[in-house]
């Protein structure tokens, strides 16, 4: 699968309000993240890209245990990432060695809309931020919606209806 480019000077996809440049590329470039926040937002990013080599990066060993490239990339083929909205973050600053992130990835697959909620554990080793393990659905909230109406709210969070919106 060939990456998605963002260009440098355009928002981030990860929805911080800042650039692609300001924002996740340094650290989908190797720069490490400063903050479990950022790397959650990166990660986003790298799956809106389909930059697998970043997501895979940035996992702690015991997460790789279950990972498979292929697999990610055969669930996330066809998925249009629509936006992330960081609920809650616990810890996770530059001078902890753990945080947790609370966050929805919405997204659009075969028109049907979806989200994904998990509150995420990051870990800090050696300086780097990693991905650790995720508690899907932790306020009992669906984590995915599907057969959105067409007059229901666009679940992007855009405020238009689905048919106006995302279902066009």
């Amino acid at each position: 699968m060939a990456l998605q480019t963002v260009a440098a000077d355009q928002p981030c996809p990860c929805g911080s309000g800042q650039t692609f440049a300001v924002c996740c590329q340094p650290f989908m470039s190797g720069l490490p993240a400063p903050t479990a926040e950022a790397l959650m937002r990166s990660r986003y990013t790298a799956f809106v890209v389909g930059d697998y080599a970043y997501v895979e990066r940035t996992l702690a060993r015991e997460a790789l245990v279950d990972f498979s490239r292929a697999e990610l990339e055969t669930t996330a083929a066809g998925m249009d990432w629509l936006g992330l909205d960081i609920r809650q973050t616990e810890k996770g600053g530059p001078d902890d060695a753990e945080g947790t992130v609370e966050f929805v990835a919405r997204f659009k697959r075969a028109n049907e809309a979806g989200l994904h909620h998990e509150r995420g554990l990051f870990r800090k080793e050696n300086g780097q931020w990693l991905y650790v393990d995720g508690v899907m659905n932790p306020k009992g909230q669906p984590v995915h919606v599907t057969k959105v109406g067409r007059n229901d709210p666009c679940p992007c969070g855009s405020g238009k209806k689905y048919k106006k919106c995302c279902g066009a």
